[in-house]
């Protein structure tokens, strides 16, 4: 059986850009601990439907497999960060994980 990608996608409002800038130079090298991979980040994405509009920064990544993201995410290296630079600095309006297709 061959493994399925994730994909992580968040958004957050920034409260306090300067402690937030923390957060941001050691995000991706917790990712890339983990065989993560940053994707994209907007501050300004473009609603086109519905009724939730988003606000915010989203910042999208992946992760070769479910147990590369649960490592990461669970790392004391990870926590520690978003302890002390992103939870201060920033409301985390969702933080989800999409599956991606298994290859056929």
């Amino acid at each position: 059986m061959s493994e399925v990608k994730v994909y992580c996608i968040a958004n957050v409002l920034i409260k306090d850009a300067e402690t937030f800038r923390g957060y941001e130079k050691g995000f991706f090298g917790t990712i890339a601990e983990h065989n993560g991979q940053f994707l994209t980040m907007d501050d300004h994405p473009n609603h086109l439907e519905g009724t939730s509009p988003i606000k915010g920064r989203v910042i999208m990544w992946t992760f070769s497999n479910e147990e590369d993201l649960n490592n990461w995410y669970n790392s004391d290296n990870y926590q520690e960060l978003s302890n002390k630079y992103r939870r201060p600095a920033t409301e985390l309006v969702n933080l989800t994980v999409v599956k991606g297709m298994p290859a056929r």
